[in-house]
């Protein structure tokens, strides 16, 4: 077995490596990301930007072409707008701007990458537990906390919906804290796929709150996850800021032109998403009801195109059975407040789900969970 839990998933060539396998006969279930190819105008520009001088050209330092669109499809100004060469870059920019007003909360289980970002500016934090049982229901769960429990932070850090549980949480539930924290970072890199999840987003709220950081991803929406590419929405003069300090080209040539080409194209963008949505509604649910079926597993609820799970016992040696069939599951130990007992499944179209099943169903046989 591995000597300790990776940070992140999506370690497809890695484990391959591991256990001897072809990476392309390898179901990667630990990185949650949609199963479909990227869109096909997505495709068409970055051919198009092969063709032209997009790799001889040094890219738009501004990002004027990107940050427009984004801004049009969110209804805000492009002054609101930073795209970033993926959502870990900005986490390391608002990280800095977090470190300077004090002590930040981390609920947790959470994303390890926030805790990342603040080491990077030796920022303090404060753990803070989240429950690890929720309703079974698919409105969207009020935030767990009153708005002034977290007294010692000045900084709070919010991932809707959550990672790695799935829950949504409801922007009625959430806005009080934006009167409560000097800064309020809310990760919304997979609203855009959770059904109705939109009506949530916090971002009509950045006009009339400058301590508000929105950041998201278009990683997970569109599986380009090589592009690197994702955005912030601020206050202007916070990102004007965040751009004096960062390297002058931060977003490649190709990761601008595929961007700026989906965001752009309002009415092809809508319906991807409704696709996205529609098969995370499907598979989540077909997914969630196999799981229950398999002895020893606890599949939690969730809004998100991931499922957690708790075992009746370590879920290592099920995990390392698994990979050895070319099925790679999310090692959760390096969420902080869950360990050997837990394992994050990435949805996946129905055949991949099946094979999961099927894979876990296997195992269980040869070493059931005791």
């Amino acid at each position: 077995m591995s000597s300790g839990p990776p940070p992140h998933g999506g370690n497809l060539i890695q484990e391959a490596q591991r256990f001897g396998l072809n990476p392309g006969r390898v179901l990667d279930a630990s990185a949650s990301l949609v199963p479909f190819s990227p869109p096909r105008r997505l495709r068409q520009a970055l051919a198009e930007a092969m063709r032209s001088s997009a790799l001889r050209d040094y890219p738009d330092r501004r990002q004027t072409a990107l940050r427009e669109a984004i801004a049009a499809w969110h209804g805000v100004p492009p002054e609101q707008v930073l795209p970033g060469n993926g959502a870990a870059e900005l986490f390391t920019w608002v990280a800095r701007d977090a470190a300077a007003l004090g002590l930040s909360a981390l609920p947790q289980p959470g994303f390890a990458d926030y805790a990342r970002a603040l080491r990077c500016w030796d920022a303090g934090s404060v753990s803070v537990s989240l429950p690890l049982a929720w309703p079974d229901q698919s409105d969207p769960h009020p935030w767990p906390y009153a708005p002034d429990s977290l007294a010692n932070a000045s900084v709070v850090w919010i991932t809707n919906p959550h990672n790695p549980t799935g829950q949504l949480w409801s922007r009625a539930s959430l806005e009080p804290l934006l009167a409560r924290y000097r800064l309020v970072i809310c990760d919304e890199a997979f609203l855009p796929l959770v059904p109705n999840g939109e009506q949530q987003t916090l971002i009509p709220l950045v006009a009339d709150y400058p301590n508000l950081v929105v950041i998201r991803s278009l990683t997970k929406l569109f599986a380009v996850a090589g592009l690197r590419l994702g955005y912030a929405i601020a206050a202007p003069e916070r990102l004007q800021r965040w751009s004096a300090w960062r390297d002058p080209w931060p977003v490649n040539g190709l990761a601008l032109a595929a961007g700026s080409a989906v965001m752009a194209d309002p009415s092809g963008l809508s319906r991807w998403q409704q696709r996205v949505q529609r098969w995370v509604s499907c598979e989540g649910a077909w997914l969630h009801g196999q799981l229950r079926c398999l002895p020893g597993l606890d599949p939690r609820p969730s809004h998100a195109n991931y499922v957690l799970v708790e075992g009746a016992a370590s879920l290592l040696a099920l995990r390392e059975g698994l990979a050895r069939r070319g099925v790679l599951l999310r090692d959760c130990r390096s969420f902080a407040g869950l360990g050997e007992r837990w394992l994050r499944i990435g949805l996946q179209d129905r055949r991949g789900n099946r094979r999961i099943v099927r894979a876990l169903r296997d195992q269980l046989a040869l070493q059931p969970l005791i």
